[in-house]
């Protein structure tokens, strides 16, 4: 295949096929702040959901999780309800969320709780801090995150971890560390996919499959590919490495939107997923691109 030129998916299978989105990003920089965005960078502009739902026209997305976006501290809990608001509305696909909050500072127990009480309609599925942006090695093995990842399982929530591919270990040491918490590894541990060498990123992979309370989300990992210059082949290996690890119940679809656009297009992200898995047996890929995201973000059917 030409690198950079992806096939059409097939019309009838699409119909078939529905999707839910379990990495939807949404900013509006009017409201919130995100300091990580550079000015002037080609993500420096509003991403809201009237422009999700043009980018996904004609996609088949029957729902989405939305994903925390790294705003400014002091306005966590605005972005909790914020989302909060967008999953009662009924003009929108959005079904839950994962929002921001930093595990290992002393306010995440009160934080997390009151959040709770405000969500009367369990939207909130989990929580998630970026760990490889700017995060010291183990820093979620500290005392005081773990214990903050032990409160979540007890309040029902998952915690998503997006780390760097040398410290998928990491994420092994807390999954054992709090077996009563679900795990969600974000873009299938941030492998580089057009890197001449995956076997470190194999075998951390391989070791944290065997946690029964991980799951890995096939998403993110177009960002690593060189714009113009990749194809569906580069992305392949890491797929279905994941695929096998987990199993086809233990893994979900993250659109990663509107970060993906950084590579490609949204829309040239689930066509290139589809022709990986094109082979596999229908049940198995809508457990990938549907039904997984049902039971690991606890959707409402």
């Amino acid at each position: 295949m030409r690198r950079g030129c992806l096939p059409t998916s097939n019309p009838e299978r699409t119909a078939v096929e529905p999707i839910i989105d379990t990495h939807q990003h949404l900013w509006d920089l009017n409201r919130f702040r995100l300091p990580w965005i550079e000015p002037g960078s080609r993500l420096a502009r509003g991403h809201v959901m009237e422009d999700y739902l043009r980018e996904t026209e004609g996609m088949n997305v029957a729902g989405t999780v939305y994903m925390e976006v790294d705003v400014a501290p002091d306005q966590q809990q605005e972005e909790a309800e914020y989302v909060i608001d967008l999953c009662r509305r009924p003009d929108n696909p959005m079904r839950g969320a994962v929002i921001s909050g930093r595990p290992a500072e002393a306010g995440f127990d009160s934080y997390i709780r009151r959040i709770t009480e405000l969500d009367d309609g369990g939207f909130i599925k989990g929580v998630r801090q970026v760990l490889h942006g700017g995060m010291p090695a183990g820093f979620c093995l500290q005392p005081e995150f773990v214990r903050s990842i032990r409160l979540l399982g007890e309040l029902g929530l998952s915690f998503d971890a997006c780390i760097r591919p040398e410290e998928i270990g990491d994420a092994a040491k807390l999954a054992e560390a709090c077996p009563e918490t679900q795990l969600v590894l974000d873009h299938c541990g941030n492998a580089d996919v057009q890197s001449p060498d995956l076997s470190a990123w194999r075998r951390g992979i391989d070791d944290l499959a065997k946690r029964p309370n991980v799951d890995c989300k096939i998403s993110g990992i177009i960002v690593t590919a060189k714009p113009g210059a990749w194809s569906a082949d580069d992305l392949a290996p890491v797929v279905l490495h994941c695929a096998e690890a987990f199993g086809p119940d233990r893994i979900v679809f993250g659109g990663d939107w509107p970060v993906c656009t950084l590579t490609a297009p949204l829309r040239d992200w689930i066509t290139a997923l589809r022709q990986i898995v094109a082979d596999w047996p229908d049940e198995r890929r809508t457990k990938l691109l549907h039904d997984n995201a049902l039971r690991i973000y606890r959707l409402a059917t």
